[in-house]
């Protein structure tokens, strides 16, 4: 092998990257650390699960470069249930966090959680922020709260449609079936840019899925349903 050849494969290695994010050129050493902690976590994770009584159902979508859906949600265990279950299925998930919650000695954790710091006080647009995002990046699981809140809310925000339609990338479906204690993944949606069709899909899908609070969580409905066509936001 000659020099030229030599470079061309160093290259390659240090751009390959795989569906985790880690770099493949990363020494043996880094490597095995960083299998030991995601082992960890995983060991931790499902034993979370099993002592709570909860049981992953089917297989994670690949590649892992969708904006996730996690309905329905009614409770602050959710979110801890979410983290388990993305921890079993091998999953990194990514998510939005008001960036002040990053000052201080949390910042590293919520970091090594996913957290992703926005600034909401600079009125920036957040969809076009997370468009941006995906464009950035080669994976990026990014749950977005569609219902954005635990209270009961007639209609959910869209802003997870218009991402994954600009970025171009699928809306998959997560749930959380307290009523079965099981939590798992739904179909990858393409948004089409029909409001009412795509939604029709996303209602069948929840309509069996029951929340730690049924009352809180009702049909997903987006307010812009009745327009014929979603219009393009950048």
């Amino acid at each position: 092998m000659d020099m030229r050849d030599g470079g061309a494969w160093q290259a390659r290695n240090e751009r390959r990257v795989d569906l985790r994010g880690r770099s493949s050129a990363d020494p043996p050493t880094v490597r095995l650390n960083k299998l030991g902690g995601e082992l960890v976590r995983r060991l931790l994770a499902r034993a979370f699960l099993r002592a709570t009584g909860w049981t992953p159902e089917g297989a994670p979508p690949r590649p892992h470069r969708f904006v996730l859906i996690a309905a329905p949600h009614t409770s602050n265990w959710d979110l801890a249930y979410l983290l388990a279950f993305a921890e079993v299925f091998g999953l990194r998930i990514s998510f939005m966090m008001k960036h002040t919650v990053f000052r201080g000695p949390f910042g590293p954790f919520f970091k090594s959680l996913g957290g992703i710091p926005i600034r909401r006080h600079l009125r920036e647009n957040l969809v076009k922020q997370m468009i941006e995002l995906f464009r950035a990046r080669e994976d990026l699981v990014l749950v977005v709260p569609a219902e954005g809140t635990r209270d009961r809310v007639e209609f959910w925000k869209s802003g997870f449609y218009h991402i994954a339609r600009e970025a171009e990338v699928p809306i998959v479906l997560s749930y959380l079936d307290y009523a079965r204690r099981r939590g798992g993944f739904g179909p990858a949606i393409i948004p089409t840019g029909r409001f009412r069709d795509d939604m029709d899909a996303i209602r069948d899908f929840y309509a069996d899925k029951s929340g730690k609070y049924p009352e809180l969580f009702a049909e997903p409905k987006l307010r812009e349903e009745d327009e014929p066509l979603a219009p393009r936001v950048s």
